[in-house]
């Protein structure tokens, strides 16, 4: 702007970049950029937007379904190269999302999920991950 200069810094260049493309987006300044790469990682954001996911950009603080789906479309492609795992298998994808409607952030539900057994049922992976993230 006119009236000031600002920085922001980063750890990674990847973040960076991924900044600088949410910026390009209609609506998204720097705080709600900001805001994306604090609820998500780069990583977590281009699996994301690869698989489409309105429901975890709607978890960000500031960002409703229509930012969310402006975000998927125009970043379509453009963030840095990442290694996107392979969709989740049902049950997986399922005890994620039954964390998510527990509460628990993105980043808390992820690390249960990587800790449990990767053929494990859906209602058993739950009593799992809740385990686990009680320890905590």
């Amino acid at each position: 702007r006119e009236d000031g200069h600002f920085l922001y810094g980063f750890a990674t260049e990847g973040e960076r970049l991924a900044f600088r493309q949410l910026l390009k987006v209609s609506g998204v300044g720097p705080r709600l950029a900001l805001a994306v790469l604090s609820g998500l990682s780069v990583n977590d954001l281009t699996q994301v937007i690869a698989r489409q996911e309105v429901g975890r950009l709607t978890k960000v603080p500031g960002i409703g379904t229509k930012t969310a789906e402006r975000l998927l479309l125009e970043l379509k492609g453009k963030l840095p190269d990442a290694p996107v795992a392979a969709a989740p298998e049902a049950a997986q994808g399922d005890i994620l999302n039954a964390l998510l409607a527990l509460g628990y952030n993105d980043r808390e539900a992820a690390a249960a999920l990587k800790q449990l057994p990767a053929d494990v049922s859906t209602a058993e992976g739950i009593r799992q991950a809740l385990r686990l993230l009680s320890r905590v």
